[in-house]
């Protein structure tokens, strides 16, 4: 409890005292237990009633125990706050079309715009005297009600602004018994010692003093489902004073209640996602921030996705928690995320199950579910049609439990119910519930079925694959050297482009012999990106608005002062060259910026380049350290070949050129080409070398883009042999013979 109990109880007596005092006005029968009056004696038994009530709620709907918790957590010590999305937002868009085109536009792994309009739950609940409360599978519709039962108990000390006793009804408990909603509110009353329970549920029914939470209308058997809402319905028309808030999965609900409003719980943002750490981590700060942070990298982005439920966010919560760090392999934990689905929460909330799909394992599910992921994944659709999901299933499980008679259409509803892997997005168009499930089980498909070859052929230059290809290097638990083996063949064919191969013979040569303490391709990675930010700054067309220079060359630096001698791997961030090459140079310098490091021909711009563009200087100001980059990239070791005392003479002459303090647009595109010029001289970097055209730059792309993803899916990977590894690193990004 929470030390306030006997606020709670006062709060609640204040209620029911009332309650009774009306009852013996009209009744004779209770004099006898009360006398005409209610004395001291017989408030103070209501008063250890409503005490008791207190304590029961709590100890039965404010402790949360889930997915294999140890121990239960007290629900107000880890809830986050709610949000609705607003009336207008629950308008879904009616096309297979029109919903892609919203997703693409977003240009976000959520199906979810970023810009919905979300309302607090907790003042749609003060708002709304009927609330129908609507979501997916683990969205925290329970938990919801719960914490609104929670705030009323503490009347004017809680948020819930309406002086209401709470009551929480758990809709699946009907089916062992009559629907009897008063007989039930009754019960909740009779157990926890209140006087005459039946008489003072009537009047306070009557009276309209009661908050009426019912839990589940999902979890009511199909064939009770119509009796349960006929009898809700009856119920709230005969008892309309007091407030009701009542709660199903989207997929099971079909606008039954004519009174009620309906919202449906948004995802969780980021800032409810990291208040739920932090409240989780509430003794541990230090965990708490080191979850977010790790949760926040680029290489857990997937993971993200899962979190904007508390059910999977809860999932990622433990495993942090028992390790202090997310599972090394990230089918791993999609796994665990569909497992949790597809079996523990269906079990642990009860949810009936369609006759024909409950004789499917979960293995068999996944096979189901992989087999329509894998088939609109390869189609690029996240989006389809009803007709097509169900035709699917009805085929499969035709196949599989030789059932002829079987409705696709009924059992995809089952799978919607009872799991949320799929979900309906608007009236008759299916997607799965997260981008990530559907490239798990894309992932699986292609595992199970062999289709290796065909995903790196088809597929390992596209980086909407990306993902499918580390899943699938996860899922190969005896050993991903066949995988690895195929994309460094198909790497190789890429390279093979005149341009490029002419590019790996330079890296090759002025890395040649080097004394720098990495791995020979190593260096020429970081050679290779140190030429690739030379080459595309040449095709950039410069605007005043945009930082001229080296500031490419900052990248470079970033990846060539990473040294980590006890990485195994290839250095995986001289290759992170990612699709958004096109960003301005401001953005690329900001976003490396925590490094600190400035090189002088950068910072001697920053102190003339003056016409009006104050951010560049205040970016620079913002330095901490004034090493100079082309000193630290000569004493890496690793580029060899190059004349690093001619570019430090060339680079101090540019800036001894022009001394004055302003700097036009053009005298900045001159300069900015020049700077360029010098260390392509110094790199040795011929012009032919790296006049690519714009074909030969995606092709280039395309093959750093491969180099890289093999990096990827060799950390991703359970197990790769060392006399594989070895031979691919050994092979990777050297020229053609």
């Amino acid at each position: 409890m929470t030390g306030s109990e006997p606020l709670i109880a006062a709060a609640i007596s204040g209620i029911a005292v009332p309650v009774f005092q009306s009852i013996l006005k009209g009744s004779g029968s209770l004099l006898g237990l009360f006398g005409k009056t209610l004395d001291e004696n017989t408030k103070q038994i209501i008063f250890q009633a409503s005490k008791k009530y207190a304590q029961t709620y709590e100890n039965r709907h404010g402790l949360i125990k889930v997915l294999g918790m140890r121990e239960p957590r007290n629900l107000e010590s880890i809830y986050t706050a709610v949000q609705f999305l607003r009336e207008e937002e629950l308008q879904l868009l009616t096309s297979v079309e029109d919903l892609e085109r919203a997703y693409r536009q977003a240009k976000r792994r959520s199906f979810q715009s970023k810009n919905k309009n979300k309302v607090s739950g907790l003042k749609v609940a003060n708002e709304k005297q009927y609330l129908m409360v609507l979501g997916g599978p683990g969205t925290g519709k329970s938990t919801f009600l719960r914490r609104i039962g929670l705030e009323a108990l503490r009347s004017k000390s809680g948020r819930f602004k309406h002086h209401l006793i709470p009551v929480f009804i758990e809709l699946k408990e009907f089916r062992y018994s009559d629907v009897d909603i008063e007989n039930k509110i009754s019960d909740e009353f009779k157990i926890c010692g209140f006087p005459e329970s039946s008489r003072f549920t009537a009047k306070a029914l009557e009276q309209g003093r009661l908050l009426i939470l019912l839990d589940g209308l999902d979890e009511v058997p199909t064939d009770q489902t119509d009796e349960v809402i006929r009898k809700i319905q009856n119920f709230v028309d005969l008892y309309d004073k007091n407030h009701f808030i009542t709660s199903c999965r989207v997929a099971a609900y079909r606008r039954y209640f004519r009174r009620f409003t309906d919202v449906a719980i948004a995802e969780f943002d980021d800032e409810q996602i990291e208040t739920f750490i932090t409240y989780w981590f509430e003794n541990d700060p230090e965990a708490s921030k080191d979850c977010w942070g790790k949760l926040n990298r680029h290489e857990n982005s997937a993971a993200k996705e899962l979190t904007q439920t508390p059910l999977l966010l809860t999932l990622i919560c433990l495993l942090y928690q028992r390790a202090r760090k997310f599972p090394a392999n990230r089918a791993t934990l999609f796994e665990k995320a569909l497992r949790v689905l597809l079996e523990e929460w269906a079990g642990e909330k009860g949810i009936p199950q369609e006759d024909v799909y409950k004789g499917l394992d979960t293995r068999l599910k996944e096979t189901l579910l992989s087999e329509i992921a894998y088939n609109a994944f390869k189609s690029n659709r996240l989006f389809l049609p009803r007709r097509e999901v169900a035709s699917q299933v009805q085929k499969f499980l035709e196949e599989v439990i030789d059932e002829k008679r079987i409705d696709g259409e009924n059992v995809l509803e089952s799978i919607e119910i009872q799991h949320g892997v799929i979900v309906e997005r608007a009236e008759g168009i299916y997607s799965f519930s997260h981008l990530t499930l559907q490239e798990y089980l894309t992932a699986q498909y292609i595992d199970d079925n062999r289709q290796i070859q065909s995903l790196v052929i088809q597929h390992l230059t596209d980086s909407r694959w990306q993902e499918v290809f580390l899943l699938v290097a996860g899922l190969m638990r005896g050993g991903a050297d066949e995988l690895l083996i195929l994309m460094t063949k198909k790497a190789q064919s890429l390279g093979q482009n005149l341009h490029i191969n002419t590019l790996l013979q330079w890296a090759d040569q002025i890395t040649d012999t080097s004394e720098g303490q990495y791995k020979s391709a190593a260096k020429r990675a970081a050679a290779l990106y140190l030429a690739h930010t030379l080459i595309e700054a040449n095709n950039i067309v410069l605007e005043p608005a945009k930082v001229a220079s080296s500031i490419t060359l900052m990248i470079a630096y970033k990846l060539l002062m990473t040294r980590d001698s006890n990485r195994d791997v290839i250095a995986t961030y001289a290759l992170d060259i990612t699709s958004d090459l096109g960003l301005d140079l401001v953005q690329a310098f900001t976003e490396n910026m925590d490094f600190g490091y400035i090189s002088y021909i950068s910072k001697g711009l920053a102190e003339r380049f003056n016409t009006g563009i104050e951010i560049i200087q205040n970016l620079f100001s913002r330095a901490i350290k004034d090493d100079d980059i082309v000193t630290a990239i000569k004493n890496t070791g690793i580029l060899n070949g190059a004349d690093f005392t001619t570019l430090i003479i060339q680079l101090n002459a540019l800036l001894e050129k022009d001394s004055s303090k302003v700097i036009s647009p053009e005298q900045l595109q001159k300069l900015f080409q020049e700077t360029q010029q010098v260390w392509l001289g110094a790199l040795k970097l011929r012009p032919e070398i790296v006049n690519f055209s714009e074909q030969d730059s995606e092709a280039l792309r395309d093959y750093l883009y491969a180099n890289r993803l093999i990096l990827n899916c060799r950390q991703a990977a359970v197990r790769v042999s060392k006399t594989t590894w070895e031979t691919i690193e050994e092979q990777m990004l050297m020229p053609k013979s």
